[in-house]
């Protein structure tokens, strides 16, 4: 097996970082995110890298992983497990989603949904995984698009500003029936 090659990038979030590995990780193009209750035959590596003291959430993408760290931990403490537990991992040969893991059903759109997730889609999510960040659409009711927004951009001081003065002002230029943009 070649030597993995990573790098870290910093986050528009203080609390997270976007580890990007140079290998496929997440099939597809997809993201998978994990909190502390993840284990083993779910992710192998989120189990692996929330086994360390201090992190709190794991964002998998196609060829990065971004962690999320305790606001009680540095990142200076972080910086040799990490990485460790990346390597580890990766030398295991194992995937990075188990047996166990299943993605989330897909919901069959109408025609306003549809617009809406081929923007977030083609438009939206590759700026925000750029920032290791995932957006999820969630809903469309009365006007109101409801989207998740996790990886870097959970509980990011940014996240509002990139909301209404991005991701919002994009949907309502192209598609008149949204009114606003809601983070759940």
């Amino acid at each position: 097996m070649p030597e993995l090659r990573m790098h870290a990038e910093r986050t528009p979030n203080p609390e997270s970082v976007k580890w990007v590995l140079g290998r496929a990780i997440v099939p597809d193009g997809g993201c998978a995110t994990f909190g502390p209750e993840v284990d083993a035959g779910i992710s192998p590596l989120a189990a692996i890298l929330l086994a360390v003291e201090g992190v709190e959430r794991i964002l998998l993408g196609s060829d990065f992983v971004t962690i999320t760290k305790s606001s009680e931990v540095a990142w200076s403490e972080l910086a040799g497990p990490v990485p460790a537990a990346i390597r580890a991992w990766a030398v295991s040969d194992e995937p990075a989603l188990g047996p166990a893991w299943a993605p989330p059903e897909a919901i069959e759109d109408d025609a306003v949904v549809a617009r809406i997730r081929r923007i977030l889609d083609l438009e939206i999510a590759p700026y925000v995984a750029q920032d290791g960040g995932e957006i999820a659409l969630e809903g469309f009711d009365d006007g109101v698009v409801r989207v998740r927004l996790r990886g870097a951009c959970e509980g990011c001081p940014s996240s509002t500003i990139t909301l209404k003065m991005g991701i919002e002002a994009r949907l309502r230029e192209e598609i008149p029936e949204v009114q606003s943009v809601e983070a759940v």
